[in-house]
């Protein structure tokens, strides 16, 4: 028999968690089209888009930028820079270090896959409100900083 003091589980349409990964499965399955095109996978497109903003990032900030475990990165890092599309480099201080940038072929990646990324956030903006996608994000982004020093390490990929 059920203890009716204990408080019930939200029906999961209503659950934050599974809510979170089907508004990621809805906005990712309009970009993995545009990546599969340019025979780049999610995890990749991160680790590019996160280094494209810096000149050069040590690869524990990279993971954590790009929400990527460091040994899944890690095994990334050889495919990638064989593909050219970042360049890898120890660092001068600590050989331990591994320090990543976005190389030549990466940038022109990104060149060639912006128009239809932008015309995927065009889409994204007029089926949902840009205004609404902006306040949407700025509170995913605040959800998330409130939860940083809090958060439980991440699962296994």
């Amino acid at each position: 028999m059920q203890n009716d003091t204990q408080p019930q589980p939200r029906d999961t349409r209503h659950s934050l968690p599974m809510a979170l990964l089907r508004a990621r499965e809805a906005v990712m399955s309009r970009f993995r089209p545009l990546l599969a095109e340019h025979d780049i996978n999610e995890q990749q497109w991160r680790v590019v888009r996160v280094l494209a903003e810096v000149d050069q990032l040590d690869a524990t900030e990279v993971a954590a930028r790009a929400n990527i475990l460091a040994p899944s990165l890690t095994r990334m890092i050889r495919a990638m820079t064989d593909r050219g599309l970042i360049a890898r480099a120890k660092d001068a201080t600590d050989g331990r270090r591994v320090l990543l940038s976005i190389a030549p072929k990466g940038r022109e990646l990104l060149v060639k896959a912006s128009p239809d990324s932008a015309a995927i956030y065009r889409q994204l903006e007029a089926d949902y409100g840009a205004d609404r996608l902006g306040q949407l994000i700025e509170m995913l982004i605040d959800l998330t900083e409130l939860g940083v020093d809090a958060a439980p390490p991440p699962e296994q990929d």
